[in-house]
């Protein structure tokens, strides 16, 4: 049995959540991928004879207000969620890489005005209101959604990445990169972003997580994706009217989102944990 081997079992015993969380993020990726394959059927199918109808063999989760069956269309809305969320979350961290790396590295007045001005002018406003407002002006739809939310999910990604590489760019590696010739370019790519990749791939789990729930809250709003696209937000958004009579239109999504939001939370810690080497020495690894 090989070394990582072993070692995944004993994350996996000594931090259940983890293993929790991997194997929910592992479903929700298979709705996504197969959702045509693995729905029971068509999301968007109205059954007016049998709208509000509660869980049953033939509908899982049960149907809503137009009769569309409910666990279809959260298997769907799995591919909504996890496309938006992969797609804010590399996008945010393609900008906070490139922007966080210059202000860390040449430092002075590009990293004042980067760190001050753009950055605090950017934090100075939630960034769910300038996600709200671009939407608004944008019209929704699931690339302007990304770029909403991406507007000011950056930010995060741009002041860690400024930290690390403010605390790496003085090393001796780096330092004999310089004299040897490279260039900046190829002394941030292959010298400093190797080595402060941990934190980021932590911060990238958790973004996972807040980008998913911002998705649903826009869908919430009627911000998100055009209707009948499903979506857990616009679920939601539809089942509150029917939340005494009908609660199981708003249980389900509500559950979906819940387990998606916690799923990346354990991984992301778990991931916290395992990069850091003293927690890794404490349990044994």
């Amino acid at each position: 049995m090989s070394t990582s081997t072993i070692s995944l079992r004993l994350s996996a015993r000594n931090n259940p959540l983890a293993a929790i969380g991997v194997v929910l993020v592992s479903i929700f990726t298979i709705f996504a991928i197969f959702a045509p394959l693995i729905a029971p059927q068509d999301p968007a199918q109205i059954d007016l004879p049998h709208r509000l109808a509660g869980p049953s063999m033939l509908h899982w989760c049960g149907t809503d207000e137009l009769g569309r069956d409910i666990s279809s269309r959260l298997i769907y809305g799995a591919r909504i969620s996890m496309l938006v969320g992969t797609c804010v979350v590399a996008a945010s961290l393609f900008l906070g890489l490139i922007i966080g790396s210059i202000a860390g590295y040449y430092g002075g007045g590009m990293d004042r005005f980067v760190n001050i001005v753009v950055m605090n002018a950017f934090l100075s406003f939630p960034g769910i209101l300038l996600a709200i407002a671009f939407v608004a002006f944008r019209g929704p739809g699931i690339f302007n959604l990304v770029l909403a939310l991406s507007l000011g999910g950056w930010v995060g990604y741009a002041r860690l990445v400024r930290a690390q590489v403010l605390a790496t760019r003085d090393r001796e590696y780096v330092q004999a990169a310089r004299a040897l010739g490279a260039s900046d370019g190829r002394v941030i790519v292959r010298h400093i972003l190797p080595n402060i990749i941990q934190p980021i791939i932590v911060q990238a789990a958790i973004g996972m997580a807040g980008a998913i729930l911002a998705e649903a809250t826009m869908s919430f709003l009627g911000l998100g994706v055009p209707p009948p696209t499903a979506s857990w937000g616009s679920m939601l958004n539809d089942g509150r009217s029917h939340l005494f009579d009908a609660p199981h239109l708003v249980l389900f999504p509500a559950a979906a989102v819940m387990l998606a939001v916690l799923a990346f939370n354990f991984i992301g810690d778990a991931l916290r944990d395992y990069l850091d080497p003293r927690s890794r020495i404490e349990v044994g690894l």
